[in-house]
C-alpha cells in the first residue's frame, strides 16, 4: 500500500472519528450497537444508488434520471406484486423498466451524442411522471405482508440485517468488477482517454451505455429497499437519493483521489454517519439537506481537476516570486 493511499485512508478515518466524537458528546445514543447499525441501514439504499453513480461519474458523465428510474422500478415491483405476482418476477420486472430508460440515456449520450445532463434531466422527468401511472400517484400496498417483500428489511442474513447484507454484497462484487478486471479498467480508460481507448480496442461507446445501464438498475434495486421499509411502493421512493448520491461519490473521491468502489462506500459512510446524527438531534431536515449540500460543492471544488491544477499554479507562482525575492 503506497504512502499516498495510506495518507488517504487515515484522512477518512480521522473525519470519521470527528463525527463520531462530536455527535457522540452531543448524544449518549449515537454511538450505541442499535444506532451504528441504524447508520449502516440507512446507507443501503443511498449507497447503492452512489454506487451506480460512481460508474457514471468514472466515464466522465453526468446522470440526474436516476431518482426518476427508481422511482419508476419501484412502482412497477410495487405494482406487479399488487397483481399478484411472485416476489422474484415482480422485483426482476421493476429492475427491467429500469434498465429500459438506463440504455434510452446510454445510447442517446453515446450514440446519438445528445447532452447528458439535459437527457437525463428530461428521462428523469418522464420516468418520475411514470410512476404515477399505477395508481394515480397513491402508494401501492396490496400483497406486500404476504408477498415477502417486507423479508428484505426485517430478515437477517449472515448475522447482518438484510439491507445491509446486499449492500456490502454489491460493494464487492463491484470492487471486483471495476477493479480487478479488465471490464471494470475499460471504464476508467473511458472516461480518462476515450480516443486512445478506442485505439487500444475499448468499445466506448459501450461503456457509457453499460455505466447508465448499471446506475439505473443499482437505483431501482436501491428503490426496493426503500419499498421493504416503508412497507409500500412510494411514487416518490428515489427523491431523497441525488443530493446524497452525488455527495458521496465526490467526497470519496476527493478524499481518495479519483471516484471509485471504496472511495463511494467511504463517502457514504460520512454522509450516513452525519444525517444520522443530526437526525438523533433533531434537526430539522432542510439544515441537514443543507449542510450535505455544502458537502457536495466542496467535494467537487477538491475533485474538480481544473481547480486542482489552478491551485497547484498558484502555489509553483508563488515559490517563484518566493523565489525571485
Amino acid at each position: 500500500m503506497s504512502r499516498s493511499v495510506v495518507l488517504r485512508l487515515a484522512a477518512f478515518l480521522a473525519l470519521l472519528a470527528i463525527i463520531a466524537i462530536t455527535f457522540g458528546s452531543l448524544s449518549h445514543q449515537y454511538l450505541s450497537r442499535n444506532n451504528i447499525s441504524a447508520i449502516f441501514r440507512h446507507m443501503s439504499a443511498d449507497g447503492l444508488a452512489g454506487l451506480g453513480l460512481t460508474f457514471v461519474i468514472v466515464v466522465r458523465r453526468f446522470d440526474l434520471s436516476f431518482p426518476g428510474v427508481a422511482s419508476l422500478g419501484a412502482m412497477t415491483t410495487g405494482w406487479l406484486i399488487a397483481a399478484g405476482h411472485a416476489l422474484l418476477p415482480s422485483i426482476v420486472g421493476g429492475i427491467a423498466a429500469g434498465v429500459v430508460f438506463g440504455v434510452v440515456n446510454g445510447v442517446s449520450i453515446a450514440i446519438f451524442r445528445l447532452p447528458d445532463i439535459v437527457t437525463t434531466i428530461a428521462i428523469g422527468s418522464a420516468t418520475y411522471g411514470l410512476s404515477y401511472i399505477y395508481s394515480n400517484g397513491a402508494t401501492i400496498s396490496d400483497n406486500f405482508m404476504d408477498s415477502g417483500i417486507l423479508d428484505i428489511n426485517d430478515r437477517q442474513i449472515a448475522h447482518l440485517d438484510a439491507p445491509i447484507f446486499f449492500m456490502l454484497v454489491l460493494y464487492v462484487i463491484a470492487t471486483v468488477v471495476m477493479h480487478r478486471s479488465r471490464f471494470g479498467r475499460s471504464f476508467y480508460a473511458t472516461g480518462e482517454n476515450p480516443r486512445s481507448a478506442a485505439f487500444s480496442g475499448v468499445n466506448t461507446r459501450g461503456y457509457v451505455v453499460a455505466a447508465f445501464v448499471l446506475t439505473s438498475a443499482l437505483s431501482v434495486w436501491a428503490g426496493i429497499l426503500h419499498c421493504a421499509e416503508a412497507g409500500q411502493a412510494d411514487p416518490s421512493a428515489g427523491d431523497g437519493f441525488l443530493t446524497p448520491a452525488f455527495a458521496s461519490v465526490y467526497l470519496g473521491a476527493a478524499l481518495f483521489g479519483t471516484a471509485s468502489v471504496p472511495a463511494t462506500f467511504a463517502g457514504t459512510l460520512l454522509i450516513s454517519a452525519m444525517l444520522n446524527g443530526f437526525t438523533l438531534l433533531s434537526v430539522p431536515y432542510y439544515y441537514a439537506d443543507a449542510i450535505v449540500a455544502v458537502v457536495l460543492i466542496v467535494a467537487i471544488g477538491v475533485f474538480d481537476p481544473r481547480l486542482v491544477e489552478a491551485f497547484g499554479r498558484g502555489l509553483r507562482s508563488g515559490r517563484v516570486a518566493g523565489t525571485r525575492a
